[in-house]
């Protein structure tokens, strides 16, 4: 079975959103993973507006890098451009792949203008999920 990381800053927004993702169009094809450079813990509006999609988070905890130093992925990827660039050395064939998510977490305004912007990653990281799953797990 394949074994995909998620890559980010703290694993509370896009990482996470993007493990809901992948768990949910991978189904049991491949094992899901995501961590962080550091760890934030989960954000309630990431949980929130996964569940807004039918999809529960609500469980994920915020896993640090180091945590999955032993396992062997065969695919890295990450979501923001600090994550790319700080990301540890894997000692493994592993597939890195990388796509730079606006982070919704810095996202400013009224309570619905910021669940517009989380809304809009959200679904930006649906579809790019679901043509890795596609592309990869056939």
């Amino acid at each position: 079975m394949k074994k995909v990381l998620v890559l980010c800053t703290g694993n509370s927004c896009r990482s996470q959103i993007a493990e809901g993702y992948l768990r949910e169009f991978a189904g049991d094809r491949a094992e899901i993973y995501s961590a962080g450079i550091e760890t934030h813990g989960v954000n309630p509006k990431a949980i929130e507006i996964m569940k807004r999609d039918g999809i529960d988070i609500s469980g994920h905890t915020s896993n640090n890098i180091d945590e999955y130093a032993d396992v062997n992925f065969d695919f890295v990827i990450t979501v923001c451009d600090n994550a790319k660039e700080n990301c540890p050395y894997f000692p493994s064939n592993a597939t890195k792949l990388h796509y730079n998510f606006p982070d919704p977490a810095k996202s400013f305004g009224s309570e619905e203008q910021v669940m517009e912007q989380f809304r809009r990653v959200r679904d930006m990281i649906k579809i790019y999920t679901r043509d890795f799953v596609d592309g990869n797990f056939r």
